[in-house]
């Protein structure tokens, strides 16, 4: 069982707009460092930059542990589900078994995630993170339709928790932690994006899951929000909320669902860092 496993989340906020030379730095590091993600050179394209940063957490949290990148390699399941594998030749062989990081990488808009743990092969490579901002897509649209156009991805119960008159801040973020948590658990899983999302319900109030209409066992559940500040053209400073959900399945009896309300919850295991901290470091990235 992966109770010994600690979760670790790195979170990034694209929080300015992104220069072209950053944007080259960036991919030629991937492109050298990380070449199984084989992401198109785009520069104007704020999605591929998104890709791109996605790829440089692993690099920047194996420099954290001063693991250089020659001594690992980035390994992958037949579903798709990454891991990172450590040189054996500087640990005794139990502690290389031991090794192992599973980890799992995602992003909406301004924020990129990792969520990571350390462990066996087959205790860590099931970790998802799901990441959900919470404001309605396009502009302008209301809340009522807005949360109307996920409704193929929400079961007739999870519909029953976004009713008008609960008001449209209770419904968006409802709406978002749904989201994050299926994205979360779908990902950890390996499944694909053709996956029909209604097969999972999550039933917030009495904090169970359920797929395919059968209690979803074993899995640890992590909920929490990030507030961004960002400043976009013209020196305008929005602030930005997202609804994060990680998704871990540690083989207990039960599922758990951890709630975290509060900044000082999450400093043990979730870390912050901006645009400006990881292309300062780009050049120790490639040691």
């Amino acid at each position: 069982m992966a109770m010994d496993c600690p979760l670790l989340v790195w979170m990034l906020s694209i929080n300015r707009d992104v220069l072209t030379e950053e944007y080259d730095k960036c991919f030629h590091l991937v492109q050298d460092c990380v070449p199984h993600a084989r992401i198109p050179y785009q520069p104007t394209s704020i999605d591929s930059f998104r890709q791109l940063i996605c790829h440089m957490l692993p690099l920047l949290m194996m420099r954290h542990r001063r693991i250089s990148r020659s001594k690992w390699k980035d390994c992958v399941t037949a579903n798709g589900k990454h891991w990172i594998e450590q040189s054996p030749d500087d640990m005794p062989p139990e502690k290389f078994l031991q090794s192992m990081i599973g980890y799992h990488l995602a992003y909406d808009n301004s924020l990129c995630g990792m969520v990571m743990t350390q462990g066996r092969q087959r205790q860590v490579i099931n970790i998802g993170l799901g990441i959900k901002q919470i404001s309605v897509e396009p502009k302008g649209v209301s809340v009522a339709a807005y949360a109307e156009s996920f409704a193929h991805k929400l079961t007739p119960l999870e519909m029953t928790f976004l009713k008008p008159e609960y008001g449209d801040e209770i419904i968006l973020r409802r709406l978002s932690i749904l989201l994050s948590l299926k994205a979360a658990y779908i990902k950890a899983v390996g499944q694909s994006a053709a996956f029909d999302w209604s097969r999972l319900e999550f039933n917030i109030p009495k904090e169970s899951a359920r797929g395919d209409d059968h209690p979803l066992q074993g899995w640890e559940f992590r909920v929490f929000k990030a507030q961004l500040g960002v400043q976009r053209m013209g020196g305008v400073m929005l602030e930005e909320s997202y609804q994060c959900a990680c998704a871990f399945f540690r083989g207990t009896k039960e599922s758990k669902f951890i709630w975290h309300d509060n900044a000082k919850d999450l400093e043990a295991w979730v870390q912050f860092i901006n645009i400006d901290q990881m292309v300062k470091v780009i050049p120790k990235l490639r040691a």
